[in-house]
């Protein structure tokens, strides 16, 4: 059997039951890298082509599977890879519930997803290259999100300075605790 996109997406569907699928329980063996990329902006591309239909998209997202630096759609009987240009993910709002050190930030992907802004659920701030900030916010077992550029706006509205073990922080209470906005490393992606 050759490996397509089409294969892929009739195995996933095939597999699919309620929920996302247990992509973390499945170790099938690699079979092709796929030219399926996923662009900074969220775009699924397929060929060179963006995805238009979008819920083709969230179902390979539901899919997704990360080892290493490397990203993979997996089925409990293949493994392909494809390219993320940045994150698999592009967090495009996210809702405020609550005030002060009991707020909660839900954070809502441009696929559907939706990660409430915890210990499971991290957000993180990197620099890129040219000086601009890139925040992240993971979704789900190691996949992350990048922060619209709106959505950090109104991040940094709600920021707020906390002091840990002397220095002083600028950044976010949810579900209890405080996410620094500052930035952590430097990014290779331009």
């Amino acid at each position: 059997m050759s490996v397509s996109a089409d294969s892929i997406a009739a195995a996933i569907s095939a597999a699919k039951g309620r929920g996302l699928p247990p992509v973390d329980l499945w170790n099938p063996p690699f079979c092709v890298d796929l030219d399926i990329q996923i662009k900074r902006d969220g775009t699924w591309f397929y060929l060179g082509t963006p995805i238009g239909r979008v819920r083709l998209a969230r179902l390979f997202s539901t899919v997704l599977k990360k080892e290493g630096d490397n990203y993979f759609l997996v089925t409990p009987a293949e493994k392909v890879g494809i390219t993320v240009e940045d994150a698999p993910f592009l967090a495009i709002d996210f809702d405020v519930a609550g005030t002060g050190t009991e707020q909660v930030l839900t954070f809502h992907t441009s696929m559907g997803d939706e990660a409430v802004l915890d210990a499971q659920h991290p957000l993180r701030v990197e620099t890129r290259a040219s000086g601009e900030p890139a925040p992240y916010v993971e979704i789900r077992s190691g996949l992350d999100a990048l922060i619209d550029r709106k959505s950090f706006f109104r991040l940094a509205e709600l920021a707020v300075e906390h002091t840990i073990e002397g220095t002083p922080h600028i950044g976010l209470w949810s579900s209890g605790q405080f996410f620094s906005l500052d930035t952590t490393s430097t990014s290779e992606s331009p």
